[in-house]
């Protein structure tokens, strides 16, 4: 049964359908057929291909606005672009030349301490060398000191053993007469 059912579908084909003369309309193709010119005729009376074309063609506008929009977006873009690239290698070579102008400052202020440093040595330098010349003056003044008071201390018991009454009174008498002579 399926064997035939198929055999069927294959022989009933559109054109074996249409019956009796071409131009007739018990034909179905010649009525297919004036019903597709009927349609186009329509369709070229109330003018759809036009509109159809006005609107393609309106279409077509749009897309090409929109495509040389994008191109001025584009360029936009490519100029934007290029300047944030300029700005970012302009702050870089600030940034670089900070850097470079910070570096050199502390080079610099490295150098003033080691200057100031070594002046301030040198200060207390010759400040403790002043301590020790004023201390070693001092210790040579009390030595000094010292040893003439020892020597006037000496002086003095030498010449109480060896003077005399008599001889300490003209000793007496001659320092007055010397100071009376010096004072007048």
């Amino acid at each position: 049964m399926k064997f035939a059912s198929v055999l069927l579908a294959l022989t009933a084909t559109p054109a074996l359908a249409a019956s009796g003369p071409f131009f007739s309309l018990k034909n179905t193709d010649f009525v297919v057929m004036i019903s597709f010119l009927v349609f186009v005729g329509i369709l070229v009376y109330f003018k759809v291909p036009g509109m159809i074309a006005g609107l393609l063609d309106k279409r077509a506008e749009q897309i090409k606005t929109e495509l040389e929009e994008a191109r001025a977006l584009r360029e936009e873009a490519k100029s934007l672009l290029a300047s944030y690239e300029r700005k970012q290698k302009e702050v870089k070579e600030q940034a670089d030349q900070i850097v470079a102008a910070a570096k050199s400052e502390a080079e610099a202020a490295a150098a003033q301490a080691k200057v100031d440093l070594k002046n301030s040595i040198a200060r207390r330098l010759a400040a403790a060398e002043e301590q020790i010349a004023a201390a070693e003056g001092s210790a040579v003044r009390e030595v000094r000191e010292k040893a003439i008071s020892i020597a006037v201390a000496a002086a003095g018991e030498v010449l109480a053993k060896q003077m005399t009454a008599e001889g300490a009174a003209a000793s007496i008498d001659a320092a007055i007469a010397q100071v009376d002579a010096k004072l007048h």
